[in-house]
């Protein structure tokens, strides 16, 4: 498993202790220092089945800065997947990718549901 994550984020913290608790062995990367490629998104974006307006950081602050809540609805895959791309902040965290699934955000009921 690959658990893409910002360290200092609680989110991710409560999602760690929840794989630590559960047994899961997994891979950490810490997305502002290492940020999805294009590629990589693209291929979690499938996997996923979920929208790509899941895939962004909606709470941050570069997310707010940009003022994209009123322009990713208008953009295309490739616009999105560049923008995304170009800054680990602005990607929803954490990101867990296993075998079968890519998890976005950590939902305990969801992450339960499909890796228990």
């Amino acid at each position: 498993m690959l658990f893409v994550c910002y360290p200092k984020c609680s989110t991710c913290g409560k999602a760690r202790a929840w794989l630590e608790a559960n047994g899961f062995g997994f891979t950490e990367r810490d997305i502002k220092l290492d940020n999805p490629t294009a590629e990589e998104l693209r291929a979690w974006h499938e996997k996923s089945g979920l929208p790509w307006k899941r895939f962004f950081n909606t709470s941050g602050q570069l997310y707010r800065s940009m003022g994209l809540s009123g322009k990713v609805d208008s953009m295309d895959e490739d616009e999105i997947v560049s923008l995304l791309a170009s800054d680990g902040m602005l990607v929803k965290r954490p990101i867990l990718v296993t075998d079968s699934a890519v998890l976005v955000g950590f939902r305990e009921k969801e992450w339960t549901e499909k890796l228990l």
